[in-house]
């Protein structure tokens, strides 16, 4: 068996004999006016009619003075038929080749095929083709033809591969482009306009996390990288918006698991004069929309549970099932009954906080929740920028949507109350002095806007992460381009000198 370097020495070979002959294999301009599955869905409409395709050559079978190459687009697949006969004489300067120099192609090439649709006598719908042109030649073959995709790191690495050979693959990132155009037709229908707002920010807030740090050369200052949309879309409610959105990345500088990754496209919105209970009616109706959109059903099979998004969705207290399940009181949390908690769980906090304890003490709870559900009653101490709840104080009117035992979202009746909000950031910003790096920054801004009023607003997030539990996927699987730690492989040094 070939080694890469040879397989692509010989393609490299062949690119120069095409350079020789005054064969441009990589022209800028393609003449396709049909793709492949028009042809293969509506030949009836297409016999006897003149046709130019484009697309990746995948298979080139030589059979005497015909060679059948199937041409893969990203509609679909169809056979080319190259005669002899048909291909004898041509036009170098246009990129066009002979019957006798189509052996300087390879699977893997990109070419055009004119010619006029037919079946073969086999009944196979093809393309009987007058003029074949190269339009990339390809110096790798594709996996499969040398050593396929042997492991998962190489598939991460090299997705364009994965895409291109496993079909399961590349549809699934055509479905996370449809999640996203679900949302926006839903807001759309409900009146909500998506606004584009900072991914630099000064202040970073909206979040429990670690954000990462840049620099601004322009006017020599840090910058941070947003870890949620939330304060900027709150300005603009500030601002006279009612319904705004907006659908972006966002960065937090905190481990890769199953179910993190430190990019990641995400979803925020705020709807002014509405409250939380308006928020739980849209949140169901939203994941329903586009559930029925992407995937035309509401049941799904999620990290070992059965997920009905038609069900009832239940209420869940969060300070009852903390009492119910562990013993304890959050809303008058006992330190040392918390770390016997913790160590039960075998969990470990790189520096103790009560209100960082609690939270990952209800993190191991809710894993037993199948859903759809939401958790309700969050301790306003875990809630920095939620309203406190009339009927009790000490909780706030803030809910998550859990699906298979995972918070899938967050939301809130959004603190507009200046003083609360300028006293519970003072509280957050002294745990950051007391070493918690994911407590939230002192905004200044933020609290002067609210100063100038901000009307009753309910807001929500979530991330693409609602996508990978559709999927039923991986984090990494359920991007296209996940982040990996940079390496070169030793063909890679081998084939650049490197």
């Amino acid at each position: 068996m070939s080694s890469l370097r040879e397989l692509r020495d010989a393609r490299v070979a062949k690119l120069g004999k095409l350079r020789s002959l005054g064969v441009d294999p990589y022209p800028a301009k393609s003449y396709r006016d049909t793709s492949a599955s028009e042809v293969s869905s509506r030949f009836d409409s297409f016999e006897g009619k003149s046709v130019v395709l484009a697309g990746r050559a995948v298979s080139l079978r030589c059979h005497g003075s015909i060679i059948f190459i199937d041409l893969k687009d990203a509609s679909g697949k169809v056979q080319v038929l190259a005669k002899k006969e048909a291909l004898s004489t041509t036009d170098h300067a246009k990129s066009e080749l002979t019957f006798d120099e189509l052996d300087l192609l390879d699977e893997g090439d990109f070419i055009e095929a004119h010619g006029v649709v037919m079946k073969t006598l086999r009944g196979e719908i093809s393309v009987d083709a007058n003029k074949i042109r190269i339009l990339t030649k390809s110096l790798r073959p594709m996996p499969g033809s040398w050593d396929g995709l042997k492991d998962k790191e190489t598939r991460l690495r090299r997705r364009y591969l994965d895409t291109n050979i496993n079909p399961e693959i590349y549809n699934r990132y055509l479905r996370r482009a449809k999640f996203w155009d679900a949302h926006r037709a839903f807001f759309k229908k409900q009146g909500f306009y998506e606004i584009n707002i900072p991914v630099l920010e000064l202040v970073p807030g909206g979040a429990d996390a670690n954000p990462f740090i840049t620099h601004m050369d322009a006017i020599d200052q840090d910058f941070y990288l947003r870890i949620s949309q939330e304060l900027y879309l709150k300005r603009l409610i500030g601002g006279g918006y009612e319904k705004v959105y907006e659908i972006g990345p966002r960065f937090r500088n905190e481990g890769m698991s199953d179910e993190h990754l430190p990019e990641h496209i995400a979803m925020e919105f705020y709807w002014a004069y509405a409250d939380y209970n308006d928020g739980m009616s849209f949140i169901k109706e939203l994941f329903r929309f586009v559930a029925q959109e992407v995937y035309g059903t509401l049941k799904f099979k999620m990290r070992g549970f059965d997920v009905d998004l038609a069900a009832d969705w239940e209420k869940v207290d969060y300070v009852e099932l903390m009492r119910s399940k562990v013993g304890l009181d959050v809303l008058d949390p006992d330190d040392e009954k918390i770390k016997e908690v913790l160590k039960s769980y075998k969990i470990r906090l790189p520096r103790y906080s009560t209100s960082r304890a609690i939270d990952h003490i209800w993190k191991e709870l809710r894993k037993g929740i199948s859903g759809p559900a939401f958790i309700v009653g969050e301790p306003k101490s875990l809630s920095p920028l939620a309203k406190s709840d009339p009927q009790n104080p000490a909780v706030t009117q803030r809910f998550h949507p859990i699906l298979a035992g995972s918070e899938l979202g967050n939301a809130f009746s959004e603190l507009n109350d200046p003083l609360d909000q300028l006293a519970r950031f003072r509280e957050q910003q002294g745990l950051r002095e007391l070493g918690d790096s994911e407590a939230q920054f002192l905004d200044i801004d933020f609290v002067e806007m609210l100063e100038y009023g901000m009307p009753p607003t309910f807001g929500y997030g979530h991330s693409e992460r609602v996508f990978w539990f559709f999927e039923d996927v991986t984090a990494k699987e359920g991007v296209p381009f996940p982040q990996l730690k940079y390496e070169l492989d030793d063909s890679t040094k081998e084939i650049y000198g490197l």
